[in-house]
């Protein structure tokens, strides 16, 4: 092993909720750690969103662990009030995070260690946690006739916020919270708003307590037990009928049309013969798990999904998925960090570090 490998307990990838509640709980336990992310600042894919997502709209922001957020300003887009409170959060516990940098693969080492190949070196780890969430893998269905649309077409993880869509016909595809959002938005400036979704949206009125919330995450829990891609808790959860979307559906934003067949140069055509025209096409689609730089590993199960034992990957012990699947949404993600470093503890106990080469 050359001397420009760097030997650490374990390496966390990502510096999100997910890679930030590790972090602690590795600094807490006393592990040598590193955390590498690959976002220019501090904030996780908090920083990328969009301006008008302000603080007070952000859906199910939980805390990290050791220290609250507290006194946000409802009204500050949730980038800033959030990336301030992760960069407090990572100064405040010395959590070291070393950015940019892009994590490109990680494969077997020597001695039974991991080797974490990135633009800023490579690692040698005993055990490793990634936490590289979703965000930078949008998810583009394609439709017949797509390239010959003469418009332009924008996904959630590139939307500048509505006045991009001034005085645009606009049809919206997505049947999850982003795409609610950008409806709301967009109709009070735009020429006219369509939304298309492959399944009747499902609203959930009342309250959503615990036992609700367990019994989301248990359905996203078995997808992974069995291998398959994971879908995220929101989308097994139904969408919040608030009074936002309540007006949404009294004035007409919200009525559905079911999925188009295929995409014309002007806009968008059913079966039935039925077209739509369009200036803009917005895939609020989501997201999948960005995890190919695990593929050396061969962690993917034949349905395309990884395996997890709790947080641990079925097929290699040292691997843990932090953020993905289950504990995807923010207090999962806190969970899933303290139970990842617990279970990393109990491994490294039993096994001593290789001597390097």
């Amino acid at each position: 092993m050359n001397d420009f490998v760097r030997d650490v307990d374990v390496v966390v990838i990502g510096a999100g909720q997910a890679g930030l509640s590790s972090a602690y709980h590795l600094k807490r336990a006393g592990l040598g750690f590193v955390v590498l992310d690959h976002a220019p600042r501090p904030g996780g894919a908090w920083q990328f969103r969009w301006p008008t997502l302000t603080y007070g709209r952000v859906h199910g922001m939980h805390a990290l662990p050791g220290m609250e957020l507290t006194g946000a300003d409802p009204l500050r887009p949730s980038a800033e009030v959030i990336g301030e409170y992760f960069d407090r959060y990572e100064r405040t516990f010395g959590l070291g995070v070393q950015r940019p940098v892009e994590v490109t693969g990680v494969r077997e080492g020597e001695g039974g260690r991991l080797v974490v190949e990135s633009s800023a070196g490579a690692w040698s780890a005993r055990a490793l946690i990634n936490a590289t969430g979703t965000w930078d893998r949008p998810f583009w269905p394609r439709y017949r006739g797509q390239e010959t649309f003469r418009g332009r077409q924008v996904h959630t993880a590139g939307y500048p916020g509505p006045g991009a869509f001034a005085g645009a016909r606009v049809v919206v595809v997505g049947g999850g919270t982003s795409a609610v959002q950008h409806l709301l938005e967009i109709a009070g400036v735009a020429a006219e708003t369509t939304w298309v979704t492959r399944r009747p949206p499902v609203f959930r009125d009342g309250s959503f307590g615990e036992a609700e919330g367990r019994a989301a995450v248990a359905l996203v829990e078995d997808r992974v037990r069995q291998g398959l891609p994971p879908q995220s808790v929101v989308s097994v959860t139904g969408l919040p009928l608030n009074e936002a979307v309540r007006a949404g559906l009294e004035s007409g934003v919200l009525d559905r049309r079911p999925m188009f067949d295929r995409i014309t140069p002007e806009g968008v055509a059913w079966a039935d013969g039925s077209e739509v025209a369009a200036d803009v096409i917005l895939w609020a689609t989501g997201f999948r798990a960005a995890i190919d730089h695990l593929a050396p590993l061969r962690l993917r199960e034949p349905g395309g999904g990884i395996r997890l034992e709790g947080t641990r990957a079925v097929r290699d012990r040292r691997v843990h998925l932090v953020g993905y699947g289950p504990s995807a949404s923010t207090i999962g993600a806190n969970r899933a960090g303290g139970a990842a470093v617990r279970d990393i503890r109990r491994l490294l106990s039993r096994e001593p570090a290789a001597v390097p080469a």
